[in-house]
Order: structure tokens, then sequence, then C-alpha cells
């Protein structure tokens, strides 16, 4: 009898909690699978997909640098992985690759549920334009917050994410607005960093005075990369939350899709920390 296989491609990906966390899901819901990590040279990526495939392969999950790539390989893409133009879940079925995009479902579920913050309402800065911020903008929207600040270094790359997801705001009536790093209107009840800046150990790429006293700051990234910018949050006055919560949601709803059973993610989060914690 084989094993079901799934993967995680990414470079750099030996940090990744992936394997730990599907096979934790596996455990809790009774599912037969074996779940491994693949680091993947940077010109590499279609061909690895297209041999983890031919092995007999069911799904993969998508990490840096590749999102942008694997949006490009998707015969098939959903609605969120269309307009997020990135994917982080293929899954490979009669001949077809299945492109979604399940990072933002994954960030709101844990600010919402696991944070216990309702997003309705408030006022967000999305820091970043790049493959992580289009994978979560759609899904924040569908949250129904009074605004968005998409802020980036460079201001073309913000206003293009903020065009495509312009319908989408509207039919939730929320005010969406594209900046540079320093040209927004401050404060915000919560402020999320989807930038690389935590992975290269950069300093903030925005100033204090984008949050409210109490706001939610949510970096994307998780571990020690994510320190700096949790110790930023708490020398001034916010409730820092690191990316751990956003990754074992994301991998919910990913397995939701490849085995059709919804894992007890709440569970396996609480269990995650303690084992980072040591």
């Amino acid at each position: 009898m084989t094993t079901d296989h799934y993967c995680v491609m990414g470079h750099p990906v030996a940090h990744s909690r992936s394997p730990w966390i599907h096979g934790r899901f596996a455990e809790l819901t009774g599912q037969q699978l074996h779940y491994d990590k693949r680091e993947i040279p940077l010109d590499h990526f279609d061909r690895s997909v297209r041999a983890f495939i031919a092995d007999g392969g069911l799904g993969c999950n998508v990490t840096v640098p590749f999102k942008f790539e694997a949006a490009k390989m998707a015969t098939q893409t959903s609605e969120r992985g269309l307009l997020a133009q990135a994917c982080n879940v293929l899954t490979f079925k009669s001949g077809q690759i299945l492109g979604d995009n399940t990072d933002g479902i994954g960030l709101v579920d844990d600010i919402e549920r696991n944070a216990g913050l309702s997003l309705k309402g408030l006022r967000l800065l999305l820091i970043g334009a790049g493959g992580a911020a289009a994978g979560v903008l759609g899904p924040l929207l569908q949250a129904g917050p009074a605004h968005i600040s998409v802020a980036n270094r460079t201001l073309h790359k913000a206003t293009e994410l903020v065009a495509r997801h312009k319908a989408l705001a509207a039919q939730h009536n929320t005010e969406l607005q594209a900046h540079t790093l320093h040209g927004f209107e401050a404060p915000f009840d919560v402020i999320i960093n989807g930038t690389a800046t935590s992975l290269s150990g950069a300093s903030v790429p925005v100033a204090a005075r984008a949050l409210k006293p109490g706001a939610l700051a949510y970096d994307m990234m998780y571990g020690p990369g994510a320190q700096g910018f949790m110790d930023w949050a708490t020398a001034h006055g916010a409730v820092p939350r690191d990316g751990l919560g956003m990754l074992v949601e994301q991998a919910a709803e990913a397995f939701l899709i490849w085995r059709g059973v919804r894992p007890p993610s709440g569970q396996v989060l609480a269990e995650l920390r303690k084992v980072i914690s040591g």
C-alpha cells in the first residue's frame, strides 16, 4: 500500500514547521500520509514540481520565493489565487495542477479566532505589496474592516495591488488606499508586516506613529526572525503577535483541500508553541 505524499517547497525551507504540522494533523484526523520539505534551487521550481508529480506526489505547499511561479504553473486557479496572483497550495489531480492561496484565510482565522480580535470596522495597515501581502489582502477585505492602507517602498506596486482589489473593497464597504511607507494617515488598530524585513533582520519599515495604543502588531513571519518586529511593537505600547498561528491555520485550510477533513488547528497551534518554547 502506497502512502499519499505531500511536501513544502521553498528556498530556504530548512526552518519550516510544516512537516510537523501536517504530521500532527494526520495523526489527529486518522489520515495516512507522508509530508516532507524540499529546498528548491531558485531556477528549478517548475522542474521540481513536475518531478514530484511524476513520483506520485499529490500536493505541495509553496513558500518564499516561489508563490508567483506556482500561480503561473497552475492549470486551474481558485478565485482567491487569481486575486492574489500567487499560490501557496498546489494540488495534483487528473493531470491538472490546481492552484489556491490559503495565506489570507489563515491570517484572518488566526487574528479573529486565536487572538480573539474581530477585524470588522477597524483600521488596518498592511506593509508590503509582494506575494505575502497579495495573498492576504482579499480575505482581509472580506473580514469587513473600515479601512485598509497598503504601504510599500515602491508606490506603484501598492497601487497595482490596490487596483486589483478595488471591486472587492467596494463590495465590503472598505476604504482601500495605496501609500509609500511614510505616506499614510496614522494611526491604525492593526498593522501587519508582510515584508521580508524580518527574514533579513532589517529594521521595522514604518514609524511607530502607525500604532494606536494597544494596537495589534502582527508579523507574518515566526521564530527568531519576527522577534525584532515584536520587540518594536512592545516598546511602543502595541500587542505583538507572530505568524505561527497563520502558518498553522493556512496549513489547516490546505489539509482540508487535500484530504476533505478540517483538522483541530487550535490544538495543534498550542502544541507547536510548546514544542518551540522547549
